[in-house]
């Protein structure tokens, strides 16, 4: 795919986004790997669902900016690319539940997969990632620990992110984990999720290793 083609698809992403209100004004960032080896990325401070091809920025993958106005929070994308040399598309957005999970539960590390097999099926984990400034370098180191064996994460206090072969997989991710938030949500709203009995975990959890580590 031309890199025209994939400028196109983010800009359908982030509309995709915004329709489902994971992303307000310009919050969010939204990047892919260019067939060249650049990075392009979303811009700062431009709302998503009025991005325009001209308001991207491009990057090398040592933060060397060759054109635009890249989002502040770039060093969190530049890590996954470094690290993950599949990824091809990265999705930062602020799902309202599973941000509102990391205020209300900050001791937790990770969503609770135990009781939803959503959540190892389609993910296997869903880990909280410790809260970093935005904007700081942090952004990126504090994600460490979590590439790459992770596809699909919750940044504390902050937002979701999300990493794919391919930008829809990322985009998936994203829609994904809002999702199971809120199923968890509605759980704990009438009396708590209750965990599955162990074989049947062990079962799924199986299942989610013969389906490889894609997000489905």
């Amino acid at each position: 795919m031309g890199t025209q083609a994939i400028l196109q698809q983010i800009l359908d992403g982030c509309r995709r986004l915004h329709a489902q209100g994971l992303l307000a004004a310009a919050d969010g960032n939204v990047s892919a790997r260019l067939p060249d080896g650049r990075i392009a990325i979303t811009p700062r401070g431009v709302p998503k669902a009025e991005l325009a091809l001209q308001d991207f920025a491009f990057l090398d993958l040592d933060g060397r900016i060759l054109r635009g106005d890249p989002s502040s929070e770039r060093a969190m994308h530049l890590e996954v690319y470094r690290r993950v040399p599949e990824a091809r598309a990265v999705v930062h957005a602020h799902p309202v539940t599973a941000i509102a999970w990391s205020l209300a539960r900050p001791e937790w590390q990770e969503l609770p997969g135990d009781s939803l097999p959503e959540v190892i099926l389609a993910t296997g984990r869903i880990p909280i990632v410790p809260m970093a400034i935005p904007g700081t370098e942090a952004m990126g180191t504090n994600l460490h620990p979590f590439l790459p064996a992770h596809r699909v994460m919750i940044l504390a206090r902050h937002g979701g992110l999300c990493w794919g072969e391919s930008l829809g997989e990322a985009l998936g991710g994203l829609e994904r984990l809002e999702q199971v938030a809120k199923i968890l949500l509605a759980a704990e709203q009438l009396g708590g999720a209750k965990p599955m009995e162990p074989a049947d975990l062990a079962q799924i959890r199986a299942l989610r290793a013969q389906l490889g580590p894609r997000i489905i």
